[in-house]
């Protein structure tokens, strides 16, 4: 091979390289720097897909033995293993009290086959209703009774006499509330997503 083929061949390599290269940085260039700006500067997009308010970080709740509105106890180990949807309600339930659990029923209801990775958590007074109506209604339901056992975890509850639905992880996390005024729909998207994306409970 003359000098001048070689010298042409070396060039030819060196132009693919450099344009392999500059494929490659077209790619990972964008991402790198998402990257850096999310983890190194703690910058986040403006437009969020969740619907209800994440807690930041997540808190941990205390794993208790509650009373139950039946006279039982549950598990010390009730708020792991499964997704909750967490109602507090002190006082009467009223219009907005059963609306919020035939809310969250409906959404368990929707989520179809992936219902039994759900329940329902109603913390309340004792005298706050018709107990066994409420069960009629509501037989997948776990209704807790307040009190001491449970202060624990209401102290942890960001506005818990607000009305809001708190959602808790599998792992007994609150990582995430919803406003009174939170849309079924908002939760059900949330949850679906959230059930998709999750390889626990």
């Amino acid at each position: 091979m003359s000098e001048l083929a070689g010298r042409e061949l070396r060039d030819d390599q060196r132009r693919q390289r450099r344009l392999l290269i500059g494929v490659a940085l077209m790619f990972f260039a964008p991402l790198a720097v998402s990257f850096l700006l999310y983890y190194g500067h703690g910058w986040h997009p403006g437009g969020h897909v969740n619907q209800g308010e994440l807690v930041q970080p997540a808190q941990p709740l205390p794993l208790e033995v509650m009373p139950t509105a039946s006279g039982g106890e549950t598990d010390a180990q009730v708020l792991r293993h499964k997704w909750t949807m967490l109602y507090v309600q002190r006082g009467p339930c009223a219009d907005k009290c059963l609306r919020h659990l035939y809310d969250t029923r409906q959404v368990r209801t929707a989520l179809d086959r992936e219902m039994n990775r759900v329940q329902r958590m109603f913390i309340a007074d004792a005298n706050c209703c018709d107990m066994q109506k409420l069960r009629e209604i509501h037989p997948d339901l776990i209704v807790v009774r307040a009190g001491p056992p449970v202060a624990p975890l209401l102290a942890l509850l960001p506005g818990a006499n607000s009305d809001r639905i708190y959602l808790v992880d599998p792992l007994g996390n609150l990582m995430m509330f919803y406003e009174p005024d939170a849309k079924p729909k908002g939760m059900l998207e949330d949850m679906k997503r959230l059930l998709q994306l999750s390889q626990i409970g």
